[in-house]
């Protein structure tokens, strides 16, 4: 039922990339200077070369393979996690959900350290993401996915467990706890998604509200992939070019200055969407979740998650949340923290710290149950 996995680079499908980025038909620059228009010309160029003619494939195998991976039916779909168990006595299974521009190649840093402290980890691809199944009909939903992993996590042995998420996996661990509280340890969110509670009382407040009406302006690719995921799909699983410079502006945008991502990381990251072709299918999320999940950080919502519940916000995170605007919804916060250093791609930028954070929350959540 469960199937081993292992990530093959296979010399012709490394010659099909090579020659796609060598024969990328560029367009002109910017009229505007900097990533106001979207990747520059001269970052997207050097990192394409880089990819075809730097980028060490026997590495990145050994990389894309380093943590023991599987595959498992579950609703009608074989999806792929990492699953590392710690053999430490009394060790807490930790489930980690990824989002869109990443993937699991995000936690490739902290799997090791949070085994040793003593979890079981498991890090699944969302559907149509990574060597996850593509979905071939509508309605897998960020909640269709919680059931997905309550199931996955039946199947691992883990009745009860700690849910840890991000982007979408925020939404998701949310959404695992409002639906299957009895399998719940607690949630570790990053951050929170709840909407501004006006007007802002502490300086903090208003940077955030002044970040969240910044932001508008970079929000096109949801738009897109929220409307029209299957034109830009094409786009995206043919081009690696058109891949790589629609998901780095992203991770330009989101990522906290003082965090040095190398090219090989980023490319790491990239390979997960190149080698399966799911550019159209993760974007299908969106078509499928975003203006809800959207709802939640710009609008509100009337719900409340009664889990046990962790909270880390970092600087360069979107949204950012006060603990006043989080505590209508979340009414059981038993952690709170501001890292000083970190953004959307925790895991990836800053990955000691992250460890720290999750390891803080879990003894918060599991020494007050």
């Amino acid at each position: 039922m469960i199937e081993p996995f292992r990530v093959e680079l296979r010399a012709e499908v490394i010659d099909d990339l090579r020659s796609r980025l060598r024969r990328t038909r560029w367009p002109e620059p910017s009229t505007s200077a900097g990533w106001v228009q979207g990747t520059p010309l001269g970052y997207g160029r050097e990192l394409c070369r880089y990819w075809s003619e730097s980028y060490d494939w026997a590495a990145a195998t050994h990389r894309l393979n380093r943590h023991p991976q599987f595959r498992a039916p579950i609703d009608g779909l074989m999806i792929h996690f990492i699953h590392v168990r710690s053999p430490r006595a009394g060790a807490v299974p930790l489930l980690m959900t990824h989002g869109w521009p990443g993937s699991v190649v995000e936690f490739a840093a902290v799997i090791d350290p949070l085994v040793e402290a003593g979890f079981h980890v498991v890090c699944p691809s969302l559907p149509g993401y990574g060597f996850s199944d593509k979905p071939a009909a509508p309605g897998w939903t960020v909640h269709r996915t919680a059931d997905a992993w309550a199931s996955l996590m039946a199947l691992l042995g883990y009745e009860r467990f700690l849910a840890q998420g991000h982007d979408w996996g925020t939404t998701i661990s949310t959404s695992l706890a409002r639906r299957h509280p009895s399998r719940l340890l607690g949630i570790h969110l990053m951050p929170p998604l709840v909407a501004p509670i006006v007007p802002a009382e502490t300086p903090a407040e208003q940077e955030a509200l002044d970040a969240l009406t910044e932001a508008a302006s970079g929000d096109g690719y949801s738009f897109v992939q929220s409307t029209r995921p299957q034109t830009i799909g094409y786009g995206l699983v043919d081009s690696p070019a058109a891949l790589s410079t629609w998901i780095l502006e992203k991770f330009h945008a989101w990522t906290d200055p003082a965090s040095r991502l190398s090219n090989d990381a980023l490319i790491d990251n990239l390979m997960l969407y190149w080698l399966p072709a799911t550019g159209a299918s993760a974007a299908r999320l969106y078509w499928e979740s975003f203006a809800e999940v959207q709802a939640l950080f710009r609008t509100g919502t009337t719900d409340t998650v009664n889990v046990p519940t962790g909270c880390s916000v970092f600087p360069h995170e979107l949204p950012r949340p006060s603990r006043r605007w989080a505590e209508p919804r979340f009414p059981d916060i038993r952690y709170w923290s501001e890292p000083p250093r970190g953004g959307h791609f925790a895991a990836f930028e800053q990955p000691e710290l992250f460890v720290e954070e999750v390891s803080a929350c879990a003894e918060a959540l599991l020494g007050s149950a």
